[in-house]
This record gives C-alpha cells, structure tokens and sequence, in this order.
C-alpha cells in the first residue's frame, strides 16, 4: 500500500511522455508509404496468394490511329492489378431502435392444519410456550414480481471518399484493398483507414466501388490533436474509474 503512490505517479509520468513531445506543435502526419498496423488487414494471412497477371499489353496494328488496352480512348480504366488505385466511397446513413418491455407477477400461497391427530393439538398447547398452537401447523405465503425495461437508439451519418490501392489479388481473383487518408488542419489530425476485399465486378466504370460492396470491410475514423487530447479524461480520473469499486 505505501507503494501505491509512486505507482500511480509513475503511470502518470509516463503518460504525459507522449503529450509532452507533441507540445506546443502540431502532430505528425505518417510518411507516405510507410507502414500502418492501425488496422488488421483481412484475409492475405488465411489465404495463398496467387502471383500477380502481367499488366495487359498495348496492341498497336499496323495502319492503323486505333490503340488497344486501357490507356485507349474507350479502354477499361479499373483496377485490377496490384498496384492499381480505386476510389472508395463510404457513405453510412444507419439508424437502429430496438425496444424490450417484460412484466412478471407470481403469487402462492400454502396453509395446513391439524385439528385432531390422537390429541396432540391439547398437548401442543400446553406443552408449546407463549400460547402457540397447531392451528395452523405451517402456513407460507409467497408474492414474487419483475419488471424490466430496455430501449437502444443509434444514428450514424458518415460521408467519405478515399483512394485505396490494391495489395494483393487472392486466387480467385478477388482484390485485397488498403487506403489511407490523413488531413492535418491547425493542430488536429483527421485520419482515416479501410481495409477490405472487392470483386472486379463489382467497381464500376468510373473506377468507383462503395463501402457495402467490400467485405471483411474495416473501416477507422479518428484522430489526434489538441481537441482530441481535451476530449479524453485525464490519467489520474481514468486510473480511479479502474480500481474504485464504487
């Protein structure tokens, strides 16, 4: 116990190692390229990947103003190779309600009595203090009741458009996707991630997929800064929410 003091003041200095080095700056903005654990990409770890097809090739014909491929006038402009970047468009729009009501009421109730067993009841009242008798030998009344209320709401409303590139293709053809985003104004940073798995098929035209068509989809929001660091309880108060059992 004469210890804990200094525990919780070494969990407090070690806490504010990490906002003393953004002090009086704003944060940092990952490097291009660089690794990003955030998120924990889907499925490449479960699956073989399959090699990469080669980029298909130009096809120019002899006489002729025509080329061929996706770089033509009218080629097919989606991704499809590692490498290639998609527009991905989240546009959430989800509203949940859910109510619960349960009533229950229970009643009993026992009585039994012994007015004549060779007696007994005479010499229960002579032999039984205070004035006590058989009538009735056991009586028990019991009264239960239970009520419950649950209600949940939730509304979301996110719209966002970012470009992911493809990291790996999977056997079947399907293309594992991972874009980043981050946008620092004054001294907070908005960052935004998704990782998932898309079907050629399924982008369209414009090279354009939306969020409900990835699956293993994980998409993360966020970010840092000053307005996030005052939004956060401090140290010492998320320390006392742990240990005070009250």
């Amino acid at each position: 116990m004469k210890a804990l003091p200094y525990v919780g003041m070494i969990v407090a200095v070690s806490g504010c190692a990490g906002q003393l080095e953004s002090l009086g700056r704003p944060p940092d903005i990952t490097a291009p390229g660089a690794e990003r654990p955030a998120i924990e990409q889907p499925t490449p770890e479960r699956v073989a990947l399959s090699p990469p097809p080669p980029p298909p090739s130009t096809v120019h014909l002899n006489a002729s103003l025509w080329q061929s491929g996706p770089k033509s006038l009218f080629g097919d402009r989606r991704a499809r190779v590692v490498g290639d970047i998609m527009t991905v468009v989240i546009e959430i729009a989800d509203n949940a309600e859910i109510s619960n009501s349960t009533s229950r009421t229970r009643t009993g109730s026992d009585s039994v009595t012994v007015s004549a067993a060779y007696g007994l009841p005479d010499v229960a009242d002579v032999v039984l203090p205070g004035g006590n008798t058989l009538d009735p030998a056991v009586e028990a009344t019991g009264s239960q009741s239970s009520t419950g209320d649950g209600e949940v709401s939730r509304e979301e409303d996110i719209t966002l458009r970012l470009a992911a590139t493809v990291e790996a293709l999977l056997p079947n053809g399907h293309m594992v996707i991972r874009g980043t985003q981050e946008v620092r104004v004054n001294f907070e940073l908005r960052d935004l991630q998704i990782v998932g798995i898309v079907r050629p098929e399924d982008i369209s035209r414009q090279n354009v997929i939306t969020y409900d068509k990835i699956a293993d989809a994980r998409i993360s929001y966020g970010g840092r800064g000053q307005i996030t660091n005052l939004q956060q309880p401090r140290y010492g108060q998320q320390i006392l929410d742990l240990i005070s059992p009250f």
